[in-house]
């Protein structure tokens, strides 16, 4: 594949890619496959919503959306980010947005089951995809010197929220459990969770704290790179791993459209 970066339709130039990552901004990742993706429009609502948010401003998503098709054109399998950034002064009231296509190798599912420390953590404004990832890089690099491969965060009143990168989900008896708790919706979450609804797999949203955690089927991580990685342990808490409970979400989101961009 052909790395590329556009800045607004145009080839990017080192002072734009530099603008682009000043830290005040958002975006949203995706797995492209020959043109296409699963989830196209919670992708552009998440930049939409997000842009009104943090710039007063809005964004036109069909050009966003015609600025990924030249990007992508051409090419088979990519990851794409889509970023979003200002270079208007923070303090004005709107700032106009400008968008940045970035294309980097495809990423696979990963199946090996993943070993978390547990922290207390809240990301600042967790609904919005942002660039300010200090923290999460941060504490997911103290755990892996820790020994653990990565971070589950856990908020002020101790529930399970989400992981450096990823969502959470648990799996009991064929139902499926989401974290009552500040988090980023991911989109392949969003996508799981509507094709878990479209195949009548029971799901609820309630608090969930580290002590229930081997209780569960499987403990499942979920991200725009991986649908359902297990987690192994969490701290020194064995976790239950089971194939069929893991399955019934990877089996659930192959079922989930691609679209065309």
């Amino acid at each position: 594949m052909t790395v590329r970066r556009e800045l607004n339709g145009a080839p990017a130039g080192p002072d734009d890619l530099a603008a682009a990552m000043t830290g005040y901004g958002h975006f949203t990742a995706m797995q492209v496959r020959d043109g296409r993706v699963r989830g196209l429009p919670l992708h552009l609502d998440r930049l939409a919503t997000s842009t009104r948010l943090l710039f007063g401003a809005d964004l036109d998503v069909e050009q966003v959306r015609r600025y990924v098709r030249q990007v992508v054109a051409g090419q088979g399998a990519l990851s794409v980010r889509v970023v979003v950034f200002s270079r208007a002064s923070a303090h004005e009231a709107v700032m106009p947005p400008e968008v940045l296509v970035r294309t980097e190798p495809p990423r696979e599912h990963v199946a090996e089951p993943i070993r978390l420390r547990a922290v207390r953590y809240q990301r600042d404004l967790p609904q919005v995809k942002h660039l300010g990832g200090f923290g999460l890089i941060r504490h997911s690099r103290e755990a892996a010197l820790a020994g653990y491969d990565d971070a589950l965060f856990l908020d002020d009143a101790g529930r399970v929220s989400e992981a450096s990168i990823w969502n959470v989900g648990f799996v009991r008896d064929g139902t499926v459990t989401w974290p009552e708790a500040a988090v980023l919706p991911g989109i392949t979450y969003l996508v799981l969770r509507e094709q878990l609804r479209t195949a009548g797999v029971a799901q609820e949203v309630r608090p969930v704290y580290p002590a229930e955690l081997p209780t569960f089927d499987a403990v499942v991580l979920t991200n725009s790179e991986t649908v359902a990685r297990p987690v192994a342990t969490v701290d020194d808490l064995v976790l239950r791993t089971d194939p069929a409970a893991v399955q019934l979400l990877r089996s659930a989101y192959e079922n989930a459209p691609w679209d065309e961009i």
